[in-house]
């Protein structure tokens, strides 16, 4: 299994950043993990949109899932030339009901719902889904394929949850919008870097990566928080790909 990272940034990206979106591959299976602003242009280095198999969508803010609704227009024009067959489905939250039903597309997306509890087999690779706790439904996922174990925590506050499923994982890619200031001045609905650490270092995760960078703030900054709870720590950066 192969993660690529395509954007890590939220709420908003810096200048030439990209918010939420990573690739999933293995085999012949390739499904893009969120879709937030600046993500389609990303993902054609890689492969094109109508190669996917499926989108897996964490929670339905916009920096995770913007760029959905620039995707249709590209399948839209593989459609009219033959390059694309079936709708593309579109795994996401169910919640908000009016965010949910706007991911379909014509004959071209498909929204169906991921709920907490349930599991998907795409291809080769397996999806289950945990509830997170966010200011909307948020899941957390993880994804295995053969002995392999990826967790992707979505945006969450910290909880049980999250430790639960990266258990044993290879590899967690765990957002640290916040620093443990930003946690003391009241901030809600997203981990601190130093809870990533925690987290990953319970969970007995082989990999932490931290991703969803504030983008006003530099990403090293998390880095230092977090490594002096857990050492085998990085940033996802743009273009960064993990081989499990």
């Amino acid at each position: 299994m192969q993660i690529t990272v395509l954007g890590c940034f939220g709420p908003y990206p810096p200048a030439g950043g990209c918010c939420s979106g990573y690739l999933v591959r293995a085999k012949k299976t390739a499904v893009l993990l969120d879709c937030g602003n600046g993500v389609l242009s990303r993902l054609r280095y890689y492969l094109e949109p109508w190669e996917l198999d499926a989108v897996v969508v964490s929670h339905l803010h916009s920096d995770h899932t913007a760029d959905l609704f620039i995707l249709r227009y590209a399948l839209q024009f593989a459609r009219q030339r033959q390059k694309q067959g079936e709708a593309l489905p579109v795994f996401a939250p169910a919640e908000p009901k009016e965010e949910f039903v706007r991911l379909s597309y014509k004959e071209y997306l498909q929204a169906r719902p991921a709920r907490p509890g349930e599991s998907l087999q795409i291809g080769e690779l397996e999806f289950s889904f945990a509830p997170g706790v966010h200011a909307v439904p948020a899941n957390i996922i993880t994804v295995k394929s053969g002995q392999q174990k990826f967790v992707y925590s979505g945006d969450t506050e910290y909880c049980p949850q999250l430790a639960q499923a990266a258990a044993g994982a290879d590899l967690l890619l765990c957002e640290a919008n916040f620093l443990r200031s930003d946690l003391e001045n009241g901030g809600r609905n997203h981990l601190a870097a130093f809870q990533a650490a925690e987290i990953a270092g319970a969970a007995g995760v082989k990999r932490l990566v931290l991703t969803h960078h504030h983008p006003e703030r530099k990403p090293e900054d998390a880095l230092q928080e977090a490594g002096t709870v857990f050492s085998h720590v990085e940033l996802a950066y743009p273009g960064s790909s993990y081989e499990l």
